[in-house]
């Protein structure tokens, strides 16, 4: 479902057409770049306790695979520039962090015992909280089939009138 209170950036209104007629004005532009992989044993840091310490190995190899998956595609879908590189380092940590909270529910189950009896294991919590800022990242930065979708390819013609000549 599109947000009708977000603007559309340029590039898509004038690509899907501008039945106004209005101005469409450009905002900023990024220049793109070739995003470097972060150290992800910054953001993953090492620890002496044996089971957080494979927990993060496993989190840096996720965020990597994430990293190395995303990155090709957005530069030349989206044109991602080096602005946009925290955003892309936030998405690959929250697949991450989903991932390190499914194998706790998978290991642990669903509800957990603790001092007040059977309780439900805050690793759901943890993982619905992250799956609603990867929802976000995604559809900020159309990786859905749904803001692809809204997403024409542009047509190519003689008109003078083009706001990128």
């Amino acid at each position: 479902m599109a947000d009708r209170y977000r603007p559309k950036p340029a590039l898509q209104r004038a690509r899907e057409g501008n039945p106004s007629k209005s101005a469409i004005t450009e905002g900023v532009v990024v220049p793109r770049a070739i995003l470097a992989e972060p150290d992800w044993v910054e953001v993953f840091r090492f620890s002496p306790d044996t089971a957080v310490e494979s927990a993060n190995v496993r989190c840096r190899d996720v965020a990597s695979q994430e990293w190395r998956r995303l990155v090709p595609v957005l530069e030349v879908a989206a044109g991602i520039g080096e602005i946009d590189h925290t955003t892309v380092k936030d998405l690959c940590v929250c697949v991450a962090r989903i991932d390190q909270a499914e194998r706790d529910l998978s290991e642990r189950g669903l509800m957990v015992t603790a001092e007040r009896g059977t309780v439900k294991n805050g690793a759901a919590t943890i993982a619905g909280q992250y799956r609603t800022q990867l929802a976000r990242y995604i559809r900020e930065l159309g990786l859905s089939p749904s803001s692809r979708a809204a997403l024409s390819p542009p047509e190519f013609d003689d008109d003078d009138d083009d706001i990128f000549d």
